[in-house]
């Protein structure tokens, strides 16, 4: 994993040179692009040859024959009209023609292969296509083991529907697979749905003359054994064998459903008709005359054989990805079930009458206030504050502010609040100059921009009187509210991170205390060596460290914080984008706690994985599902599809609607929740991919300060809007990430 980014003496990213800034950001769009892209390919390919994308299955009725010549519906079953004039041939007495449609399958196929090698017989094979490129090795196996091959399309469409550019290319693409399973193209071809020569009509007969200009011989057949309608063994053998000695072309089917009886029937029919005198031979060589076989060679082989490369390529990754997201999506239901029964447990024990974590925490406590440029927020964070009903002394740590944050601060002539002024060198020096600064054993922590209520030092820190916990996560509330990116964040706060912490307050595996309500133990802190710099995840590291190091992790469901969330896509961007890539690498630095033994290895074993799983690998996979969705609206079962995805959004619905209910809030805000599955999750996982990205790449991400507007303010209380202070002109400030 990599390092944050390299900063200069005044604690700033050294910018890249600007020809590479302007290089690396378009690739890092350009990648996820590619990726989703590539994938949509791959799924349009797979549904082309699976017969969903761009596939006929109308079937005409029978018509007229007055158009087709009286010598052809009276005549055998292989019409040559490649001349112009029809003619037809039949098979000679006591020669046998197998023919076999609609494969290859990959489990009957090799069974009919099998019982024609035992009994020394040969057929014709007329393959489609999507099948010969999904199972190149049977068509290969054919050849090798002296069978013929003819078309049969490349979407089995009834031809008699299609303009003849359509024709052409059914032809032309079941060529394609042809050569590049076997290396081979072929002169016979078979309708789909073709029966008998007599039963020719003014549809299908223009198809056979057209069949004909294009090279092809086209064979239908004068013996039906009815196979496909699985009649039974015996009554399959019976209508397969010819009458009187005559020569025939037998119609079974190797693909297309259960084709046991066809098996079966080939036991008797191969050894009843070979007693009687019959062969079994290719249809060429039955007509003494020559192969239908050409070999491919040049272009025309490379060009099947990367098609059929192509497809095999589709087929291996979307059938790994449908069983990675149909694993995925087991465990992700599993754990909103998790989540659903570990937080009733946690709120039914937190909130019984005699619930305590030991004696009362009423001794006084440092709050910490790391600031950078945060004039429009700074005096609503610091008189919310004041108003604590806890004894606190509070430290606001202004890092190099260029806005006047720390002279506003010391305007306010506030008792109990001291200002340390440092050179600007990021978030976790700041907090750790604070913990320096402050005077109690026990530290709060919170942003420049959060408000808290009266009542929120008191509630975060009564888990203290239980000397084994060593830090407590606050209930973070999303102020700005108002909007629609607001919303969507109220309900991410309310679901995706208060519901999951007491949902890991009971598992013991807390990954995070937020950076905008947290407290510490200044013993457990002083025992990990304090806030690292070595990731941009500094509330995540710490947090993990002093899993490891024994210390317990709790959540403080009343000690509720409102803090001003991003309001333009660009900021929610950066933020999430930093605290992504932060996570990935506190996760990174942490992964010797998976094989170490004790508190460090519990949590590694427990923690370490739940937090990959979800918070990593399983939101990288879930614009997948997206994918799959969009491909079932437009090209699979649209009901089942859109059935599915309602089933999702209610789970996630209940989770949420139970979410606001422990906290309290209107439901009225889960109205926008279709949306935000549909639109607000799409960024988010674009973002964590990005981020991934950026890590697997060697990428460095710098900080990024997020534009506050200050009107954020606990409820009850007074706005915390105020002019700019000087050198504060809105969008003139250079901010860094302090949320």
């Amino acid at each position: 994993m990599n390092s944050p980014a390299t900063r200069g003496r005044n604690g700033r990213s050294r910018r890249a040179p600007r020809g590479r800034s302007r290089f690396r950001l378009p690739m890092r769009y350009l990648l996820p692009t590619t990726f989703l892209v590539a994938l949509l390919a791959m799924l349009m390919l797979r549904g082309y040859v699976h017969s969903e994308i761009l596939a006929d299955h109308r079937v005409r009725d029978a018509d007229y024959n007055t158009r087709v010549p009286k010598d052809v519906r009276s005549g055998g079953p292989v019409i040559d009209a490649r001349s112009g004039d029809a003619t037809t041939l039949r098979i000679p007495d006591r020669r046998i023609v197998l023919t076999f449609d609609d494969g290859p399958d990959p489990v009957w196929t090799p069974k009919v292969l099998d019982k024609l090698k035992e009994y020394d017989a040969h057929g014709v094979f007329f393959v489609t296509g999507n099948m010969a490129a999904r199972y190149p090795d049977l068509v290969e196996r054919m050849v090798a083991e002296g069978h013929e091959i003819g078309l049969h399309t490349f979407n089995h469409p009834d031809l008699s529907y299609q303009s003849t550019g359509r024709i052409d290319w059914e032809l032309s693409q079941n060529q394609l697979a042809l050569a590049g399973a076997a290396g081979i193209r072929t002169s016979l071809f078979r309708p789909p749905y073709s029966s008998f020569s007599y039963a020719m009509d003014n549809k299908s007969w223009p198809v056979t003359e057209y069949i004909g200009s294009r090279g092809y011989l086209t064979v239908v057949n004068d013996t039906d054994s009815e196979d496909w309608k699985r009649p039974g063994v015996r009554a399959i053998v019976e209508r397969a064998t010819p009458k009187d000695g005559k020569g025939a072309i037998i119609l079974m089917h190797d693909s297309g459903g259960d084709r046991s009886q066809t098996v079966a029937a080939l036991d008797t029919l191969l050894p009843d008709l070979a007693e009687r005198g019959y062969t079994f031979t290719r249809l060429t060589t039955a007509l003494d005359a020559p192969s239908a076989h050409t070999p491919v060679t040049g272009s025309a082989l490379w060009k099947g054989r990367a098609f059929v490369s192509a497809v095999a390529v589709s087929e291996r990754i979307t059938g790994v990805l449908v069983v990675g997201l149909a694993v995925i999506g087991v465990l992700v239901l599993a754990r909103f079930g998790l989540m659903l029964l570990l937080s009733f447990l946690h709120a039914r024990k937190v909130r019984r009458r005699n619930f305590g974590w030991g004696p009362p925490v009423t001794r006084p406590v440092s709050v910490l206030v790391p600031a950078y440029n945060e004039s429009a927020c700074i005096e609503a964070t610091v008189r919310s504050l004041a108003a604590s009903e806890h004894p606190i002394e509070i430290i606001v740590i202004d890092d190099g502010s260029t806005d006047g944050t720390a002279d506003l601060v010391e305007a306010m002539r506030l008792p109990r609040v001291r200002v340390v002024r440092q050179r600007n060198a990021g978030k976790p020096a700041a907090l750790n100059n604070g913990i320096r600064h402050a005077r109690y054993d026990i530290v709060v922590m919170m942003d420049g921009d959060t408000v808290f209520e009266p009542a929120t030092v008191r509630e975060l820190v009564q888990p203290f009187g239980d000397p084994r916990v060593g830090a407590v996560a606050g209930n973070a509330k999303v102020g700005n509210r108002d909007s629609l990116i607001g919303a969507w964040q109220h309900i991410e706060y309310v679901m995706g991170f208060n519901l999951d912490r007491r949902m890991y307050d009971i598992l013991g595996c807390m990954p995070t205390i937020p950076g905008a309500v947290g407290a510490f133990r200044r013993e457990a802190l002083d025992r990990v060596g304090g806030m690292s710099e070595d990731t941009l995840a500094e509330d995540t590291d710490v947090t993990m460290a002093l899993h490891r190091d024994g210390w317990r992790v709790v959540y403080a469901e009343n000690a509720r914080a409102w803090t001003e969330a991003p309001e333009s896509v660009q900021q929610l961007w950066s933020q999430r984008y930093r605290w992504s890539y932060g996570t990935m690498q506190a996760i990174w630095k942490h992964r010797r706690a998976v094989i170490e033994r004790g508190p460090s290895g519990r949590f590694g074993r427990v923690g370490l994985p739940f937090v990959s799983l979800f918070m990593v690998v399983a939101p990288l996979l879930a614009p997948l599902i997206d994918v799959f969705l969009l491909y079932g609206l437009v090209f699979g079962p649209t009901g089942r599809t859109v059935a599915a995805w309602f089933g999702v959004l209610v789970v996630q619905a209940v989770c949420a609607a139970y979410a606001f209910r422990l906290d309290k809030e209107r439901m009225t805000h889960l109205i926008s929740l279709p949306l935000q599955q549909i639109l607000y999750r799409q960024l988010m996982y674009v973002v964590l991919l990005q981020s991934w990205i950026t890590a697997l790449t060697g990428g460095r991400l710098r900080w990024q300060k997020l534009r506050r507007t200050g009107a954020v303010e606990a409820p009850g209380g007074s706005s915390g809007r105020r002019p700019q202070g000087p050198g504060a002109a809105a969008g003139a400030v250079d901010r860094r990430p302090y949320v």
